[in-house]
């Protein structure tokens, strides 16, 4: 049973005993000459490898993105070119007065009790009298601001009578 591992253990030994004892016949320069060598050969390998075929995939990824932003900017400029310019006349600054006594500016502002929503303070009736769909707090600023300016120009600064 031992027989058939003694010619592999055998081999090992003499490996284990060869090698070092060249390293060290050859002298201390020997392995600084090895290690130049293998220095040279990463440069070689190095050279080999081109800089362009491993940027490809970056730029490629950044191309991607690049293609992607403009897609959601344009989506972005569609979705606010809907809200403007604002009816009625009425002034971005006049509402953002308006806005800033009814709820501090804040577009997802509630009121205590609930009834009154957003940056101009809608209940549910008066914004869908001017178009609106849903909760008034859920709604973008630029709608908000859409709809106030349509309320305005139909009512005046009779719908916020503590801040005109």
């Amino acid at each position: 049973m031992f027989d058939r591992w003694r010619y592999p253990a055998a081999l090992a030994t003499a490996i284990g005993i060869a090698f070092p004892t060249l390293a060290l016949a050859a002298g201390p320069e020997a392995p600084a000459q090895a290690r130049d060598e293998g220095k040279q050969a990463a440069k070689k390998h190095r050279k080999v490898v081109r800089p362009a075929a491993l940027g490809r995939p970056g730029a490629n990824l950044r191309a991607t993105i690049d293609v992607q932003v403009k897609k959601i900017r344009a989506e972005q400029r569609k979705r606010n070119s809907r809200w403007r310019p604002l009816p009625g006349g009425v002034s971005q600054s006049t509402l953002d007065s308006i806005g800033e006594c009814e709820s501090g500016g804040d577009p997802n502002a509630v009121s205590s009790g609930g009834t009154y929503r957003g940056k101009y303070q809608f209940d549910y009736g008066t914004w869908a009298s001017v178009g609106g769909d849903g909760d008034p707090a859920a709604a973008s600023e630029k709608e908000q601001d859409y709809r106030a300016a349509l309320l305005y120009s139909r009512s005046g600064s009779s719908p916020w009578p503590n801040c005109a």
